[in-house]
Order: structure tokens, then C-alpha cells, then sequence
């Protein structure tokens, strides 16, 4: 139950960090967009896009209903290959979510 607490504020600070840094939308995409078959949605979503209207959703309706979090998770990686410049912040936020979520199991 504490790696769900520790996610759950893991999720937080990256909203946290992503609107400070002007990364946080207030329009959602359509919804076409949202249901690609590319991991990250890398067709139709930019990274920034995909963790704010995927993977943060996703997490926590993983923790609301109390299910399991995926076995492995390896984001951090992905976004420091396939985003322009991103913030040292945001950087560890999404590494300590990579190692909590993976620990959760």
C-alpha cells in the first residue's frame, strides 16, 4: 500500500511539474487521437500530450480500483529520446515513477 501512496504523489508533482513548465494542456485532444495502437500514442500525441491524458489517467484508475500496477515501467528512457529539451525536473519525477511502479509488484 505505500507504493500506491508514493505513485499516487509521484503523479501528482508530475502534473505539478508539467504545467509549471507549460507542458499541461487545457484542451484534450480528440478522441481518435487518444485510441492509436502506438506505444505512446507516437502517431497522433506528443510525449507531453500522452503522459497528460494517458499515462496519468491510466495510473490512477490503476489506483482507485486497486489494481495492479503494470510489471515494468520504462518511460523516462522514452522521453529522453523523443522530447526537445526536457526539464531535469521532469526528468526525475518520471524516473522515480519508473522505479516506484516497478517496485509495486
Amino acid at each position: 500500500m505505500q507504493a500506491n501512496t508514493e505513485i499516487a504523489s509521484l503523479l501528482i508533482d508530475l502534473e505539478s511539474i508539467m504545467r509549471a513548465s507549460g507542458l499541461w494542456s487545457a484542451q484534450a485532444p480528440e478522441p481518435a487521437a487518444l485510441a492509436s495502437s502506438q506505444p505512446f500514442c507516437v502517431d497522433t500525441l506528443d510525449l507531453a500530450q500522452w503522459l497528460q491524458f494517458v499515462f496519468i489517467p491510466r495510473m490512477q484508475g490503476l489506483l482507485e480500483a486497486g489494481l495492479p500496477m503494470p510489471e515494468k515501467c520504462e518511460i523516462k528512457p522514452v522521453l529522453e529520446e523523443g522530447m526537445v529539451s526536457p526539464s531535469d525536473a521532469l526528468l526525475s519525477v518520471i524516473g522515480d515513477l519508473d522505479e516506484a511502479i516497478t517496485r509495486a509488484n
